[in-house]
């Protein structure tokens, strides 16, 4: 195939920009590209926000980089740029002072396993989110929850966390005697016991260990239990939003069995009656409730 041919259908292909052009023949050479891009990933770089004083000055203001250069997308950033701008010891760990500025208080970012390489943990099979009604993607009605834990010190304490999609509506229930299968089950059982069946319609949760036995939550909500696929955290993204603002709460690292459920209601009660943007300003309560008289 012909390079200019190929250059002019894709003006914007960078790997032929850099490949195609500047080569003496005229044509693409994926043995010269692998070795050129092996040379660029080991020159030195250095972040952008340490080359840039107005930007670092920016960031220091907690001020937005898109919103105050709206036209200059070479100057907006992202979590990574950020991160590597900060000084790190050994290993790429934060030093502590810096990881109590974080909101997940995570001084290393571990690399995860692979989906197909974790080990299932349903005792009976569970029903994938896949099969669950196209509906609940609409977020049109109350009812469609996701749930999960948000886990303390060692994953030794946890509590249990529903969400509801439409309204963002939370409730927390405290696991004080343990977090397996079957406490959880008690706990949200009792939970949920005040819930009229119009409000359960689905719960959406993942694949840990304490959903081990889903048919036995499955008669709590009238159009059943589904789990998301092994890591896949953005098909319960309401959940995992939500448990960003908990854990200004519920930090990671702290003993969460130390959390009353008078506690767990006052934090429950602080996010339910919190304006939300994604909401139009409403809050989840006032939403919630006129769903629920509707």
């Amino acid at each position: 195939m012909n390079a200019a041919w190929v250059y002019a259908e894709s003006p914007n292909c960078r790997e032929l920009r850099r490949n195609i052009l500047g080569h003496d023949k005229g044509v693409y050479d994926a043995d010269l590209a692998h070795h050129r891009s092996r040379q660029r990933a080991e020159r030195p770089r250095r972040p952008k926000l340490r080359l840039d004083a107005e930007l670092r000055a920016d960031r220091a203001d907690r001020r937005s980089p898109a919103r105050s250069w709206p036209d200059r997308p070479e100057r907006h950033l992202c979590h990574e740029s950020i991160y590597r701008a900060l000084p790190q010891g050994a290993k790429g760990v934060l030093s502590r002072t810096l990881t109590k500025k974080l909101r997940t208080g995570r001084p290393l970012r571990k690399q995860r396993r692979k989906a197909d390489q974790r080990t299932p943990r349903f005792a009976v099979p569970a029903t994938l989110i896949d099969e669950r009604p196209a509906v609940v993607e609409l977020r049109e009605r109350v009812g469609h929850r996701e749930g999960d834990l948000i886990t303390g010190r060692r994953n030794r304490t946890a509590t249990a966390t529903l969400v509801d999609r439409r309204t963002r509506f939370v409730r927390l229930a405290a696991l004080p005697d343990g977090h397996s299968a079957e406490q959880v089950r008690i706990r949200l059982t009792a939970d949920l016991r005040d819930v009229p069946d119009t409000a359960r319609m689905t719960l959406t949760w993942d694949q840990g260990s304490e959903m081990a036995c889903p048919d036995r939550l499955a008669p709590l909500f009238r159009d059943g239990v589904f789990v998301a696929h092994a890591g896949s955290p953005w098909q319960r993204g309401t959940k995992e939003n939500t448990d960003g603002l908990l854990r200004q709460y519920l930090p990671n690292g702290s003993d969460l069995s130390a959390h009353t459920p008078d506690d767990l209601r006052k934090i429950q009660d602080r996010l339910n009656n919190r304006p939300r943007k994604t909401l139009g300003w409403q809050t989840p309560a006032a939403l919630f409730a006129a769903a629920l008289t509707a």
